[in-house]
């Protein structure tokens, strides 16, 4: 699968000169990924922090002749031998292989390894913003799944599931008590590939049955709305639908206004584990008519490339709304692309806690049948030529919120920074404290939003609002 990058107009800062555009892969097997897994969005000890080291130092030290590289795969071979011959148990030598894969993988950063068949499909899945599913919105009552609403134009709607419907079995075998997670991966399959969902409605007296054909069901990234005449955009992930998703969500805001543009407009990268680079660039993109988006730089040439806005009719439609970006220690990867990029060029003002540190850039590489590796390829630069590797974006702004009392300590990572084996290679200090993750599910005591808006509004008043192009 090829997911491209687009290349840009050449109006970039000097900082960039000498560096090649951004290229279309010509390769079918590689996608440019730059996200950090939920699992990683947990604390972890500040006791092991990686020190830069350039590229030249790192490859002399590790230089290996041939000669020496052949004696470690025959010691590999001989432990391989040993295991499947003397192990107590007979080994499947399949798993001992990709065991050694991610081993070696993993070895490297927190960030490279082995995806099996099933988690690279796992990945794509998140990266295209597609499953093939039933198109149901679900929530679990008493132990029972129960429909929220069918999605538009899926199989669920055409095949009549109402809101408030229950359902009690797949395919002939009954789900209470097995959760909601394996409940959804049930329903979830190959496009075209039938399931019979059994369902209890109110008012009818029997338990009917009901089949549908799986379709794809593409998964809503941006949800938006409005208050105060302000445009709040909320951004779960960067998937393929991202900047459609912003697209749509700016071109909504305008429309539900009758085509008056809004006060200012939000943008809530708040807790966004990032996704996609391309989806990153063209979203800095829809704000921007020129300048520097993006740097990457890896050992070859490929790897690295210079990313630069050009003039559309939708940074045309959004040049004179004020922006304000909202992270916080869980905005990672392409979040901070997106907020160091509109941070450097001046055009919004980032608002929040300091963001998770992660500056690098990995590559899904396809290897057929067997899976895929995941591979760290490049160190990513914001338009200012600085690495936010291990130390994040620093908001604007710094507001906290309101954490409740249970919460309290528990509510802050350090990031990138405290990860066993990152890269380094920052530009500045690494992050020794933890930056909250906390969102109050009680939009009224989002004390971040609602700073956000009174400053759109002239409520509340900040030297770094509005910002200054040309600061």
């Amino acid at each position: 699968m090829h997911i491209s990058i687009i290349e840009k107009s050449n109006l970039g800062k000097s900082v960039f000169a000498g560096f090649p555009k951004a290229k279309l892969f010509s390769s079918v097997r590689r996608i440019s990924l730059i996200c950090v897994s939920s699992l990683m969005l947990t604390l972890a000890p500040v006791n092991a922090f990686a020190q830069s080291q350039s590229s030249e130092t790192l490859e002399e030290s590790v230089a290996r002749s041939p000669d020496e590289v052949y004696s470690y795969l025959r010691l590999f071979g001989e432990v391989f031998d040993r295991i499947r011959e003397e192990y107590v148990d007979v080994p499947d030598e399949k798993e001992l292989i990709q065991a050694a894969i991610d081993g070696m993988l993993s070895s490297l950063d927190p960030h490279s390894g082995y995806l099996t068949p099933q988690n690279r499909d796992a990945v794509m899945q998140d990266t295209t913003g597609e499953f093939g599913g039933l198109g149901i919105e679900l929530t679990m009552q008493e132990g029972v799944v129960k429909v929220i609403a069918p999605i538009p134009d899926t199989p669920a709607e055409r095949a009549g599931l109402l809101a408030d419907d229950f359902i009690i079995k797949l395919d002939g075998k009954a789900i209470l008590g097995q959760g909601m997670d394996a409940t959804i991966s049930q329903m979830r399959g190959i496009v075209g590939e039938p399931i019979t969902v059994t369902v209890v409605r109110r008012g009818v007296a029997k338990p009917f049955d009901v089949t549908l054909n799986r379709d794809r069901i593409p998964l809503r990234a941006v949800r938006w709305l409005i208050e105060k005449d302000v445009g709040i955009m909320r951004l779960d992930g960067f998937s393929g639908q991202a900047f459609p998703g912003i697209q749509d969500a700016i071109n909504g805001i305008i429309e539900e206004r009758e085509g008056v543009l809004p006060l200012g407009l939000v943008l809530d990268l708040r807790n966004n584990p990032g996704g996609l680079v391309d989806q990153a660039v063209q979203i800095v993109d829809a704000f921007l008519s020129r300048g520097a988006i993006l740097l990457t730089r890896g050992r070859t040439e490929l790897e690295s490339a210079r990313y630069d806005a050009q003039p559309d009719d939708l940074d045309k439609l959004v040049a004179d709304i004020p922006l304000i970006v909202l992270i916080n220690g869980g905005s990672a990867s392409a979040s901070e692309i997106v907020a160091g990029a509109l941070q450097d060029q001046g055009r919004a003002t980032i608002v929040g806690t300091r963001s998770f540190g992660k500056g690098s850039v990995q590559l899904i590489i396809s290897l057929g049948p067997n899976g895929a590796m995941r591979l760290t390829t490049s160190r990513y630069y914001t338009p200012s030529n600085r690495s936010i590797q291990a130390v994040g974006i620093r908001p604007d702004i710094e507001i906290f919120q309101d954490v409740p009392l249970e919460f309290e300590g528990r509510d802050e990572i350090v990031g990138e920074a405290a990860l066993d084996g990152q890269i380094g290679g920052g530009s500045d200090d690494e992050a020794t404290t933890g930056s909250s993750v906390f969102v109050p599910r009680d939009r009224s005591l989002d004390t971040q939003l609602n700073y956000a808006i009174d400053l759109i509004l002239g409520n509340e008043t900040n030297e770094a609002f509005p910002p200054d192009p040309n600061g």
